[in-house]
């Protein structure tokens, strides 16, 4: 099975400033993975930072991932992530 994603490009390409929110910070890999699959299943862009920081911190998982979306797309990937029993892992709304 091959997944695709919708005509619309991901938010962090192209010209122009594109505003990405927080959505989740954890330490926790598995819920890493977790909101990942919950937002590619929603055709939700994502970007993970600082997973690769494990390289520089020994691999001691001190260092908490954050998942950011673009403010487009924020409402929604909090309901999903709120839906799925999750909205305590969600970062403020600002």
């Amino acid at each position: 099975m091959r997944l695709t994603w919708p005509v619309r490009p991901p938010p962090w390409t192209g010209k122009g400033a594109h505003k990405l929110r927080e959505l989740v910070r954890t330490n926790d890999i598995v819920l890493v993975s977790a909101v990942g699959a919950l937002l590619d299943g929603a055709h939700i862009h994502h970007l993970v930072l600082d997973q690769n920081m494990s390289i520089i911190e020994g691999s001691l998982g001190v260092l908490p991932r954050r998942i950011l979306v673009h403010e487009d797309d924020n409402r929604e990937a909090r309901q999903i992530l709120a839906d799925a029993g999750l909205a305590h892992e969600l970062r403020p709304d600002d």
